[in-house]
């Protein structure tokens, strides 16, 4: 029996470890020691709303990439739990797409079911993990933000880093960009789309971030909004005031000069580039490198790292998502089974070639629909896994499915669609307002507000 283990955050993926820990304990079974570290002030991770940009009130880089007026970008339908519905948190079916205080809401609701806050340190920021080959665990050192105090390095046997990887923004250079005269930013700085109403805006990416914060800045009244893409366009029917270009290529002032030849004034470039992998506070050989992929490499399972730390550092959440808080759910029973001796692994060598054969067919895939079956069948494989302890089907492929379709139809409207509950088999209600129209996020006038 191990005796002590420290997960690094406190968002969905760290916090569904400590819930299936804690759901062990409640049955009587022993546990280890178990500390979680947070640097925020308290649970949630991403889904913390934070005012700030930049750093927080003690100097580190803000965490959090949420935005006001966010709603959820995938049916709800996609990410229930299956031993924790929204009927069961909200007395009642709720539409398909929920913003983010409501999606919030429910999270803390499934978080609170088990006895877990006693677990967590807040306000502590990992500085540096290593791990002893000598006595075969690892030296945990961190830092308590409130006391500005570096606390003595602790020994723990095994390491889950749990602290996501939505935070470090990806931020590329363009010529001329340095004199650009309006307001220059990354997505993960973006929280108000007011600021840019009456404006004409450059969004520079061709992924979710572009995609939503396009539609953000359009419903809250922006003159117009160009996305300028790398690969290919987003390739959706825009309305009159958005509009695709390839890649922009360098800035004259006001002015952006795109690939193709074109150029356009604008106000505002917002960068939409995506996020990097960063495990500033891991030794060489325990960091994952990494670009945003569905399996990165040198993860058996996705979980266990193999470079180093003699298959006691595992990782959750690591992955590029489709699937989001049933495949940390069940990375985390996986993670909390392997710790606890009950999951049988093969050799080293076998273990390569598993992640290597997931990370080959991962470069195969051509298009969304080929992406959404191959995550399916990544967390189906963990469920199988767990066996009994997991016996839920988490195959929502026809929904994501569904829901690609209904945004290559019109992405306006995609989120005013309803979908059935895969557990309950409830259809969800149409929201009151459409999308698009719905200028208020809060909870309280998501769900009680009649038309």
């Amino acid at each position: 029996m191990v005796g002590k283990i420290c997960v690094i955050g406190g968002g969905p993926s760290g916090l569904s470890v400590l819930c299936w820990f804690a759901k062990l304990k409640r049955e009587g079974k022993v546990i280890p020691e178990i500390v979680c570290y947070e640097k925020q002030t308290s649970f949630g991770g991403l889904w913390n709303y934070s005012w700030r940009t930049g750093s927080e009130e003690h100097g580190e880089p803000v965490h959090g990439s949420m935005y006001r007026y966010l709603w959820s970008n995938g049916p709800k339908e996609c990410l229930e739990f299956p031993h924790y519905t929204f009927e069961q948190h909200y007395g009642k079916a709720i539409p398909s797409f929920p913003p983010r205080e409501v999606l919030f809401d429910y999270l803390k609701g499934r978080w609170n079911q088990e006895d877990i806050q006693k677990y967590i340190k807040f306000s502590t920021v990992v500085r540096d993990v290593v791990y002893n080959k000598a006595t075969d665990d690892f030296t945990v050192s961190v830092k308590d933000l409130q006391k500005d105090q570096v606390l003595d390095g602790e020994r723990f046997d095994y390491v889950i880093v749990a602290s996501g990887h939505y935070s470090v923004p990806n931020i590329p250079t363009f010529a001329g960009i340095e004199k650009f005269p309006g307001r220059v930013l990354h997505a993960h700085d973006f929280r108000d789309a007011n600021e840019f109403a009456g404006k004409r805006l450059l969004l520079i990416g061709a992924s979710y971030s572009a995609e939503d914060i396009a539609l953000q800045c359009l419903k809250y009244g922006a003159k117009s909004i160009i996305c300028t893409w790398r690969s290919k366009p987003m390739g959706f029917t825009w309305p009159k005031e958005v509009d695709e270009r390839p890649l922009v290529q360098r800035f004259d002032g006001k002015v952006a000069h795109f690939k193709d030849g074109s150029k356009a004034e604008v106000d505002v470039v917002m960068m939409c580039t995506g996020y990097l992998h960063k495990y500033d506070f891991l030794r060489e050989e325990l960091r994952l490198k990494s670009r945003n992929v569905l399996y990165p490499p040198g993860l058996y399972k996705g979980i266990v790292w193999q470079e180093g730390g003699n298959g006691k550092l595992l990782y959750c959440g690591a992955q590029d998502q489709y699937y989001t808080y049933t495949m940390f759910d069940v990375c985390a029973l996986w993670a909390v089974k392997y710790i606890e001796g009950e999951m049988n692994v093969p050799d080293k060598k076998t273990m390569e070639s598993d992640w290597k054969a997931w990370v080959a067919r991962n470069k195969t895939l051509k298009d969304g629909h080929e992406e959404i079956d191959f995550q399916t069948d990544y967390v189906q494989d963990l469920a199988r896994d767990c066996g009994s302890d997991y016996p839920y089907d988490l195959d929502v492929g026809d929904i994501l499915h569904t829901w690609k379709g209904h945004k290559s139809n019109n992405i306006l409207t995609y989120r005013d669609q309803s979908f059935a509950s895969k557990f309950t088999g409830v259809q969800s209600p149409i929201h009151h307002t459409n999308f698009m129209y719905a200028l208020d996020d809060s909870l309280e006038t998501f769900m009680h507000q009649k038309k």
